[in-house]
């Protein structure tokens, strides 16, 4: 990945729209290719939904969404996505009727050009086996027969097939058990170490704490809290008064 001076992502503005509802109002965020970035809030703040208005899955959006100093907010997802963004939602969106590996060599890999900025070589599969064991001694099995904590380090590996240097992480580790939730926080840790920019949506905040270089605190779909992790025990107090952690 080639490094340069601007954001690997900024939003100014953000305003989405479902229909009718209007459920972001204006959101300022900035995070910087390497950095680790976690989005807190109650539920229905609009965490999730910024993630997907970054994807352009939204019914509308309006403001500017930057991605390595690109404009997208013109763009539909399948032009967004080859920019370097990969996204993987709560749900997972395995295919369940596909084996591990199958799943693993299904989406596609984005051409890393000379001089492209958002895009990193694709991992291979013996790079994604190596970084996740779990998947290699599963790679028969189909999606369905796979553990909860499988499928979610399935998710995220697909999408690190495709050449995505910033990564949008979506509650991965909501409803898994603690012993995965540690192996998901070293994975964490590993691709940080490897240059990828995260920004997660987490309601787990002790597994979210020790990863993130910066925390964004979302209410009623507007960033109200945005402190590094330098300033986190001082800002507990806060912290406690908006999530109740």
């Amino acid at each position: 990945m080639t490094r340069t001076a601007s954001p690997a992502l900024e939003l100014r503005g953000l305003h989405a729209w479902y229909g009718e509802s209007h459920i972001l109002h204006g959101v300022d965020l900035t995070v910087n290719p390497g950095e680790v970035v976690t989005l807190l809030g109650r539920n229905g703040a609009g965490r999730t939904t910024t993630l997907r208005a970054i994807m352009g899955l939204v019914g509308m959006r309006k403001g500017s969404v930057r991605v390595h100093g690109q404009e997208t907010i013109g763009m539909k997802t399948h032009r967004i996505a080859p920019l370097g963004l990969g996204y993987c939602p709560e749900e997972r969106a395995i295919f369940a009727s596909l084996s591990c590996e199958e799943n693993l060599l299904l989406p596609p890999q984005f051409a890393c050009t000379p001089g492209a900025v958002g895009l990193r070589e694709p991992m291979t599969l013996g790079e994604i086996y190596e970084m996740f064991p779990n998947l290699h001694e599963r790679r028969k099995s189909q999606g369905t027969r796979m553990s909860g904590g499988e499928q979610q380090m399935l998710a995220v590996a697909r999408i690190l097939r495709t050449g995505a240097s910033v990564l949008l992480l979506d509650e991965i580790s909501e409803g898994l058990a603690p012993v995965i939730v540690q192996k998901l926080a070293k994975m964490i840790a590993m691709l940080r170490g490897r240059g990828y920019t995260i920004v997660m949506v987490e309601q787990n905040f002790r597994f979210a704490a020790p990863l993130a270089d910066r925390f964004f605190v979302m209410e009623h779909g507007r960033i109200v809290e945005a402190f590094g992790a330098d300033e986190l025990e001082r800002k507990m107090p806060t912290l406690s008064a908006l999530l109740g952690v």
